[in-house]
């Protein structure tokens, strides 16, 4: 088979990602000085003259109706509120918030942040609803339209586990693992919460380099879906940017009753597209980091692992309040660990 099985979801068997691998990605030369490739966007502050002078008319106008001698002297005029509207859009800027990003220079129709990437503080419930988007407007198709659930419902956990990595076996692009319920609603619980998050992914000869993901939960489907985007390209071009990775969990199976069919179970399916510069073996580190800084702790490692798990929880939920506590070095640290 070719599909590749996500590490960390028992009975999930990895494909691509072997122990040694992932301890060479993140080796002892990398620890503590760990270079992190964050390309960053650099607005132009220079006033495009062509805009200027098809507007100077206008402007002129609106300068004399203000009761003011030129155009200069309207810019200053209005210049208090043009730093408040820039405040108030970086604040709203979860890169920004958590010091990832520096603030705009200056406000303006290209570097706003548009409405789908901002998670205010206090709306990060209401932006992480179920949409009410149709199958045809989200590109999901629901799981029925894959495979036949209620056979799938009727079959034991380990049968249907086969069954799944068969149907994913001819992409060799592609991910796959059958989760169990409990841990499932453990991350969607956070996700809910913090549906945005920033997650590195070393490279042996060149350290490391961030990535921007985003949670959406679609009803029509019962479907949850995570987008991994690098972080320079979400930054250069906000909701245009291209995600490398998507991940989708199917909730159908969720209620399932524990010794009838595979029991409560969540499929989960990803693609990891070609030529966007992330291997599978990328996208699989990201998709184990999703599952240990939204999950919560698993009971390995004693005290020591329980502490390492609410530091993971904390920095997850300092990056989605905006916290200034918040640092990428800390986040390094903790995927290092993980290693």
């Amino acid at each position: 088979m070719s599909s590749t099985a996500v590490r960390g979801w028992s009975p999930i068997v990895l494909r691509h990602f072997g122990a040694a691998g992932r301890r060479a990605a993140i080796n002892n030369s990398q620890r503590r000085w760990a270079q992190v490739h964050d390309v960053r966007f650099l607005a132009t502050t220079q006033e495009s003259r062509s805009v200027l002078e098809k507007y100077r008319e206008k402007l002129d106008k609106k300068a004399r109706e203000e009761g003011l001698p030129d155009i200069e002297a309207l810019k200053k005029a209005y210049s208090d509120k043009i730093e408040a509207v820039r405040k108030r859009a970086d604040a709203e800027d979860p890169l920004v918030a958590a010091g990832i990003q520096k603030p705009s220079s200056k406000p303006s129709s290209s570097s706003a942040t548009p409405a789908a990437q901002k998670p205010p503080v206090d709306q990060t419930q209401a932006q992480a609803k179920p949409s009410k988007k149709t199958e045809k407007e989200t590109g999901i198709k629901p799981l029925s339209s894959i495979l036949d659930v209620s056979q799938a419902a009727a079959l034991p956990e380990k049968d249907l586990t086969a069954a799944w990595r068969f149907l994913h076996s001819k992409n060799p692009r592609s991910l796959c693992a059958v989760i169990p319920a409990l841990t499932y609603e453990s991350i969607a619980e956070m996700a809910h919460k913090y549906p945005q998050f920033v997650l590195p992914v070393p490279h042996a000869d060149q350290g490391a380099e961030l990535h921007f993901l985003q949670w959406t939960f679609d009803a029509p489907t019962k479907t949850s879906t995570v987008l991994f985007t690098q972080l320079a390209e979400y930054k250069n071009r906000g909701e245009f940017a291209q995600p490398h990775t998507t991940v989708t969990h199917y909730l159908d199976l969720k209620d399932g009753k524990a010794g009838e069919g595979p029991g409560p179970v969540v499929l989960m399916t990803g693609t990891v597209m070609e030529n966007r510069g992330v291997t599978v073996e990328n996208a699989q580190w990201l998709v184990m980091c999703l599952q240990r800084f939204y999950g919560a702790w698993d009971g390995q490692g004693g005290e020591a692992g329980r502490e390492r798990a609410a530091e993971r929880r904390k920095l997850l939920e300092e990056f989605g309040r905006g916290d200034e506590k918040f640092s990428v070095e800390r986040l390094m640290d903790e995927a290092e660990r993980m290693g």
